[in-house]
């Protein structure tokens, strides 16, 4: 018996030995781990030195990430942590046409510093409201709200847009999803390589301009691409709002806003956007000039307007090459953004023509209707060209629709 005890005694492995290869399992894992984990470390750090779409505010270096193609289109992402980051006295609200328009530089809000431009690709009433929202939990001081607001924003069918989340909003920080999917996701490093490659080519040292004001670029390219640009933001404006109907919901979230403003001393201008004449062909073609009448009696109901579109010496300019006020039927360009805000925050307003924005009421909105309406006949008159080509491509548009319902 003592034989066989010390002869089992004899195979067991002694307190030390266990603990020498404990410790080297233990080596093994974290080297596993390390291996594992080295490539992910590496494209997270790279991803937040590149910062494509520029939520850290990391350094620009010129040549290596001043350049951010794809930060135009994560708008809802990165002007969401620059509120938390800047906390801006005033904001620039509206859809793509404030943010490529409205400067937040510009001489008229010297006196309203720091000014941001808040502007959203294809925003609706709800994520306006929404960014609002996120504004004042994160600056309870916010003074002034200017706000460009067009007829498209209140289609029932201009649903929120894929960019736009709930989780990233009354935040003092960015997100949890948010940094995981800029730090760590293929797209991300797919943005940082673009955003590399981007810097290293372009004469463009300074980088994208700041405060969210992203003016449309390369816009003087002759008349065909001119011709292009046009043409095509028609179909677009076919493609997305030719189905149209006006919602009560996005009107009562436009006056939970103007209310938000009211409720809390913010100084609030609202004016519509001066889209192109023909812009308003391309509503008159989809059926829905009334509607549009209807939607600016419904606006005015809630708060007074400064109406800058219609048909004016600014948005009456001749499609041609060297456009000084637009780049598109629907984007006007920043010289005309800055005429927008002379008028309605009353700066030199000697240097804003006579006929470019009307502030309209309950008061004078019948009496302003008939004046755009007896406009449009004048100019039709002068540019039946124009008037046509545009019912030529709503035409065409519904040809092709038809066939693919076939």
């Amino acid at each position: 018996m003592t034989a066989r005890r010390f002869s089992l005694s004899f195979f067991q492995p002694s307190k030390q030995t266990k603990r020498r290869r404990e410790s080297k399992y233990r080596r093994f894992n974290l080297l596993v781990l390390a291996a594992a984990f080295a490539p992910m470390a590496a494209v997270g750090l790279f991803n937040v030195a590149l910062d494509p779409y520029g939520v850290f505010d990391s350094p620009k270096i010129a040549g290596i990430n001043q350049s951010k193609p794809r930060k135009g289109n994560n708008d809802r992402l990165f002007k969401a942590t620059d509120i938390i980051r800047i906390k801006p006295a005033t904001l620039l609200f509206g859809s793509s046409r404030t943010r490529q328009g409205l400067d937040p530089t510009y001489a008229a809000l010297k006196d309203f510093q720091p000014a941001y431009n808040l502007g959203l690709n294809g925003a609706n009433p709800y994520e306006q409201l929404r960014y609002l929202e996120h504004a004042i939990a994160n600056n309870k001081n916010l003074k002034t709200v200017i706000i460009g607001i067009d007829f498209f924003m209140f289609n029932a069918y201009n649903e929120n847009q894929p960019g736009f989340t709930e989780e990233r909003l009354e935040k003092q920080s960015i997100s949890l999803p948010d940094t995981i999917n800029v730090v760590f996701s293929i797209d991300a490093l797919a943005s940082s390589l673009e955003t590399f490659s981007s810097s290293k080519n372009t004469q463009n040292k300074e980088g994208d301009s700041l405060k969210g004001f992203m003016p449309y670029k390369n816009i003087d390219l002759g008349k065909k691409v001119t011709d292009w640009r046009f043409v095509n933001s028609y179909k677009v404006y076919f493609k997305n709002h030719a189905k149209y109907q006006l919602s009560e919901q996005y009107l009562a979230d436009f006056k939970t806003f103007v209310e938000t403003c009211k409720k809390r001393g913010i100084n609030l201008k609202v004016y519509i956007s001066p889209g192109h004449a023909t812009d308003n062909e391309a509503i008159r073609a989809t059926g829905h000039w009334s509607t549009q009448e209807k939607w600016k009696r419904e606006i005015v109901k809630i708060v007074p307007v400064w109406d800058f579109s219609g048909y004016n010496s600014i948005t009456s300019e001749p499609i041609k090459a060297g456009m000084k006020n637009y780049a598109d039927s629907s984007h006007y360009r920043e010289n005309i953004g800055n005429l927008i805000l002379n008028r309605v925050l009353n700066y030199q307003s000697n240097t804003v023509p006579k006929d470019f924005g009307v502030l309209i009421t309950p008061e004078n909105i019948e009496s302003h209707l008939a004046k755009i309406n007896a406009n449009r006949e004048n100019w039709v008159v002068k540019n039946a060209k124009e008037a046509k080509l545009v019912e030529k491509i709503k035409s065409d548009y519904d040809k092709v629709i038809a066939s693919e319902t076939k």
